[in-house]
């Protein structure tokens, strides 16, 4: 009978084991697909900014100096490593700060405030950043709650012996860069 019963605990505990490791997978996933998500909307900025800088170039061709900022900054930006959190986020800050300088230019130019093809990139930037930035919470809330699950008491245990490491955070080191690109009609 008590071959029984310490059979029974050392299957509920193997089962436990199991329980929380797949959690933990389950969670590391989430965290993958959630930096997917940055990924597409990244490349989706990084695919706009050509239009964007060729569009205000026909209206402000001698601001040569912002344009190669905003060049440089997403040349950078899209050569960080895929998987590197702090050169993604590194680089993305410094890219926003270009873009900005960019869309100032805007409003020295009445026209090319006017234009339809100008206002339409600058919307679809501002809805990008808009979901960039959703994405990036929900990125940062999974690798907080993933991070959680492994260094508390019993998970820990778990962790350790099957090796997950915690995750970083998509995190900016300027909280101005955390807002929207402010796009101004």
């Amino acid at each position: 009978m008590l071959i029984w019963i310490i059979l029974g605990v050392l299957v509920l505990l193997v089962l436990w084991i199991i329980g929380m490791y797949n959690g933990m997978v389950k969670a590391k996933i989430k965290i993958d697909n959630a930096w997917s998500d940055i990924s597409v909307f990244l490349k989706k900025r990084f695919d706009l900014i050509p239009n964007l800088i060729n569009t205000v170039k026909g209206y402000a061709a001698h601001e040569s100096q912002t344009f190669e900022k905003v060049v440089q900054a997403r040349n950078v930006a899209v050569s960080v490593a895929p998987n590197d959190v702090a050169g993604m986020a590194a680089a993305n800050q410094q890219l926003g700060g270009a873009l900005r300088g960019l869309l100032a230019i805007a409003e020295n130019y009445p026209d090319l405030k006017a234009n339809a093809q100008f206002l339409e990139l600058q919307t679809a930037l501002q809805n990008i950043e808009g979901e960039l930035s959703s994405s990036r919470r929900y990125y940062n809330a999974t690798v907080r709650d993933f991070n959680t699950s492994i260094q508390q008491f019993p998970g820990v245990l778990v962790a350790n012996m099957t090796g997950f490491k915690a995750r970083e955070f998509f995190e900016l080191e300027d909280q101005a860069e955390a807002k929207n690109v402010e796009v101004k009609f």
